[in-house]
């Protein structure tokens, strides 16, 4: 069978958004260690293997945006598309306790490969992708866990990350995101929201294209119904907010 790295959801959807998920799914490709990490399955089934939750809820809300979508296929663990190839944490060794077997001794041309066969193939996508119209504006969906071991928890249901080299649509939703009245909002929480190779540093900040990168607690998009509901929900605050960056 060919390699996978990445499936893309209607390609010829007309909307200027793209809807990106970097860690979309715990996959790990049988050429790396076997298939298997050397960690327990309730690990490869949290938080540090892949973003719980997000795959789904790419799926619905690009469905809602009319608007394309692509997702990595494979576990952030084998590679982290959402760092730069020079990123220290791009072949994670330790995450959240948790020690990485097969990435311990992982040498130069494990990475290599990893990049070759998974990673670059893609963000070649993502590039092509992004690259369909003059106007797309990236729309990145992760998860996060509602607390790191041995950490306070996190209050925020949302959160919104955003770069200082191009803040405006991050602004724009997390105002109308406050708006609702009922969202515990984090802004640049609970994460910063740069970081220089990263995915919007590469396909948004760096062609200059507007985007924006949504955290939501995975805890709240486990489900599909929890999933849908939540599209549904930010469907039109997105679209609003996109409307209040042009009439500004």
């Amino acid at each position: 069978m060919p390699e996978t790295a990445y499936e893309i959801i209607g390609e010829d959807r007309p909307a200027r958004w793209l809807v990106t998920c970097d860690h979309a799914t715990n996959r790990v490709p049988d050429w790396v260690a076997g298939g298997d990490l050397g960690i327990a399955a309730e690990d490869m089934a949290r938080h540090i293997a892949y973003d719980v939750g997000a795959a789904g809820l790419t799926r619905a809300l690009a469905e809602r945006l009319d608007a394309p979508a692509i997702l990595s296929d494979f576990s952030r663990l084998v590679i982290d598309p959402n760092r730069g190839e020079d990123d220290p944490t791009l072949l994670m060794r330790l995450y959240d306790g948790t020690i990485i077997p097969a990435n311990r001794h992982a040498d130069a041309a494990d990475l290599e490969r990893r990049l070759a066969r998974l990673y670059r193939p893609y963000h070649a996508a993502q590039a092509r992708m992004a690259a369909r119209r003059a106007d797309t504006v990236i729309l990145a969906i992760h998860s996060f866990t509602p607390c790191l071991k041995g950490r306070a928890p996190r209050p925020w249901q949302v959160g919104v990350l955003h770069s200082h080299l191009d803040s405006r649509l991050s602004v724009a939703l997390i105002a109308r995101l406050r708006a609702e009245g009922d969202l515990c909002v984090g802004d640049n929480q609970p994460y910063l929201g740069h970081l220089p190779g990263d995915s919007i540093d590469r396909h948004a900040l760096q062609p200059g294209r507007h985007n924006t990168l949504i955290e939501l607690r995975n805890d709240l998009i486990g489900t599909g119904d929890q999933q849908a509901a939540w599209a549904d929900r930010l469907a039109p605050i997105l679209t609003a907010a996109l409307a209040d960056l042009e009439d500004a």
